[in-house]
């Protein structure tokens, strides 16, 4: 999905306003970068089939910055000691992931013989959404001793918002491919499908750790859920008073490992 100038930039210039206002009182800086699968939980499949949640992944990349309250990189010093300082960091990040997707479960079974269920084998998508936003990052154990502890752990969850731009895509393998139509389409999704990009807040929460490899970088490894206040990111949306095991917006799940380097 192509980002217009006019869309990205006012996003990015808030992000960077606000790391210079914190940066204004001493804070350091961390960069970093961030890649992993990712399984998207969508109306494509069945819900709580296992391999509907293992078919629909992709993969996910992403640039990511922290402030880092308990050390002045002016200085080369720490900040003073409270507890906020301590344990808590401000993350920002710009990421992308892409998803293809199809139906799994009973009702695409080959024994199925159905126009349906062939119609609904027939069936395929993608979606692909860029984020960004923020996370606080709260780290139980003290942000100072792992700083100075080569070969230490500091394990961590997060919470946060993200603005989302997705751009999905459904057809079909079978007629002209163009879904919609009575000889592709299963009629729990008709008219249900749109190719249309768009844009939604999402919330997202995740737990993880960080691996200290020496003075200036860590490795990190991260596990988060991200839920979009939409139903239409995978491009599918059917009624859901017909069809309420597709009420639920979509969601995904990210297994990222990350590389940090800190700023002096």
């Amino acid at each position: 999905m192509q980002l217009s100038k006019q869309t990205l930039l006012p996003l990015l210039l808030l992000i960077g306003l606000s790391n210079s206002a914190f940066a204004q009182f001493g804070f350091s800086h961390e960069v970093g970068a961030i890649a992993g699968p990712v399984a998207f939980q969508s109306d494509y499949g069945e819900r709580h089939d296992f391999s509907t949640n293992m078919g629909n992944t992709g993969y996910g990349i992403g640039i990511i910055h922290y402030l880092n309250f308990s050390y002045k990189a002016d200085c080369s010093c720490y900040t003073p000691e409270t507890y906020f300082n301590d344990h808590f960091k401000l993350r920002s990040e710009l990421s992308f992931n892409k998803t293809y997707l199809k139906h799994f479960g009973e009702w695409v079974d080959p024994s199925r013989t159905s126009t349906f269920n062939d119609q609904l084998r027939a069936m395929r998508g993608s979606t692909q959404v860029t984020n960004l936003g923020m996370q606080l990052e709260y780290f139980p154990l003290s942000i100072r001793e792992f700083s100075s502890t080569i070969g230490g752990w500091a394990p961590f969850i997060s919470l946060g918002g993200q603005f989302s731009f997705y751009d999905p895509a459904a057809w079909s393998t079978i007629g002209n491919g163009q879904m919609n139509t009575p000889a592709t389409t299963p009629i729990k999704y008709f008219n249900a499908t749109q190719n249309e990009s768009g844009s939604v807040w999402s919330v997202v929460g995740s737990v993880g750790t960080r691996y200290k490899l020496d003075r200036m970088s860590d490795l990190m490894v991260d596990f988060r859920m991200q839920y979009f206040f939409s139903n239409w990111v995978d491009g599918l949306n059917p009624n859901p008073s017909l069809y309420p095991e597709n009420k639920a917006n979509d969601w995904l799940v990210w297994l990222n490992v990350g590389y940090i380097y800190y700023l002096e």
